[in-house]
Order: structure tokens, then sequence, then C-alpha cells
């Protein structure tokens, strides 16, 4: 349930086929199935001192890695946080992962990847992954 103190965004935290500022590329079918009712934790600007919420939903459909999220603004970095999304400051979404499996190089191919947490961030690595709505109480 929704209270006073949170603040929902969707997105994709991730875009398939597209070269990111890493020289990587993210290949469909490299997230696989998350469990249902698995929920990540929601990061400021990858820090893991920050935590600022949780993504409810994480999915990859035909365009990337789709996320829901809520931020909380119980901390003052929540409140940061939430304050920069609903006012456009910050859009980035990205995620901090662990390689399972990827071929070649320049540009590395990434086909398998275990997710740990997804992060509003001001630069993400790809230039498409980003919030593309939010939703104030």
């Amino acid at each position: 349930m929704e209270t006073p103190n949170t603040l929902r965004f969707a997105g994709y935290a991730a875009i398939f086929d597209r070269i990111d500022r890493g020289g990587d590329i993210i290949r469909r079918g490299a997230f696989g199935a998350f469990p249902e009712g698995q929920s990540l934790p929601l990061l400021w600007q990858h820090d893991p001192l920050r935590r600022i919420g949780q993504v409810d939903l994480v999915r990859e459909d035909r365009r990337g890695l789709r996320v829901i999220g809520t931020v909380s603004t119980a901390t003052r970095a929540g409140r940061e946080a939430a304050s920069m999304l609903a006012g456009a400051g910050v859009k980035g979404l990205s995620f901090g992962y662990r390689v399972k499996r990827a071929a070649g190089a320049d540009p590395r191919e990434l086909l398998e990847l275990d997710v740990a947490e997804i992060s509003l961030v001001t630069a993400p690595m790809q230039d498409l992954a980003r919030v593309h709505l939010v939703q104030a109480p």
C-alpha cells in the first residue's frame, strides 16, 4: 500500500542491443526471469549506504529491463532522490550486476547477468535507461 512518504516510478534500467559507455551490449535474454514477488533494493547513485526504496517489479521485455519502483522519503537520501525525480532533475536508471556469461570484445556482449540492485542515477551507462513515468501520491 502506498503512503504519502513514497513516490512511484516506472522506466527501463537497461535497453537491449545498444552499446553503453563502457563498451558493452546487453542482449535479449541476459536477465532471464525474476521470481514472482521478488523485489530488488533501490539505491541512490549505486551507493549501498543510501538505499532509497525498492523495485517492486523487474522484468525483461522486448525492449530491455523494465522496472517499477518506490522511493521512500523516510531518509535524507530518499527525500533528495524523490525531490530530484519529481522535479525531473534526475531521470537516469542503472543496475548493479555480476556477469555470468559474455562473449566477444569491443563490444563485449553480455549474455547472462545476475542483477543485485537498481539505482536512480544522474548519468546512466546507457543513454536510454531512463524513468519514463513518475507518480506522486
